[in-house]
């Protein structure tokens, strides 16, 4: 049997291709994360409703899209709804994404908003403000101060999440990565240095989340 020798030059022969997929993958996450925030905000605002039925509608939203695995929802959207609405791969891909994380998005929302004290909404209101008035100018920004770090721990979750649209033939870092182990042969070479670039984009953007996290502390003191 044949020792297996290791070739790390396979990753700068094929640098570009992984550079690419690392752009796909960062565009999508952030174009998810882009649209999942007002499907979040909205869910989260309809959550606390005191109207029974959209409390319950948007609960149900929640509740169904989080009990289901994102890649069964990324191949059903595929497979089944992008079919109907003509979205290809790319658009597959980032719509389902968004849909998923605007669920979890939703309820940091609604602990964000209920964990202002119930006072602030009634003096609010006693100065004459309406709810939705109110929850603009009083609630939200107070709120928005304790979201934000939960917020960008989200990112770093569909940025690992995203690895899986790659079943769907998007050409992120993942696919990238197949495709190269496909024609190299160099398995051990290729997921150890995708492992390292993944760690390192999450590492990174945790410490950018341990820094926003220390700045809205300093200004809640």
């Amino acid at each position: 049997m044949m020792e297996y020798q290791q070739n790390w030059t396979i990753i700068m022969d094929y640098w570009p291709l992984f550079l690419d997929g690392i752009g796909t993958t960062l565009q999508i996450s952030g174009l998810a994360l882009l649209f999942s925030i007002p499907i979040g905000l909205v869910l989260g605002l309809c959550r606390i409703s005191k109207k029974r039925s959209i409390s319950i509608l948007a609960g149900a939203y929640i509740e169904v899209i989080r009990g289901i695995p994102l890649l069964v929802l990324l191949l059903w959207v595929f497979f089944v709804l992008g079919k109907y609405l003509n979205l290809g791969p790319y658009w597959s891909a980032v719509s389902t994404m968004a849909a998923f994380s605007g669920a979890f998005i939703a309820e940091i929302v609604r602990a964000g908003i209920q964990s202002i004290p119930k006072e602030q909404m009634e003096a609010a209101r006693s100065l004459g403000m309406s709810y939705f008035q109110a929850m603009q100018f009083v609630i939200l920004p107070q709120a928005l101060r304790k979201m934000l770090p939960p917020l960008a721990s989200q990112y770093i979750i569909l940025i690992k999440d995203s690895s899986l649209v790659s079943v769907i033939s998007v050409v992120d870092l993942t696919l990238v990565a197949k495709n190269v182990v496909a024609t190299s042969f160099r398995s051990i070479e290729v997921w150890t240095f995708v492992a390292f670039l993944y760690f390192l984009i999450s590492f990174i953007l945790s410490r950018i989340v341990r820094i926003i996290e220390k700045k809205y502390s300093k200004m809640g003191d």
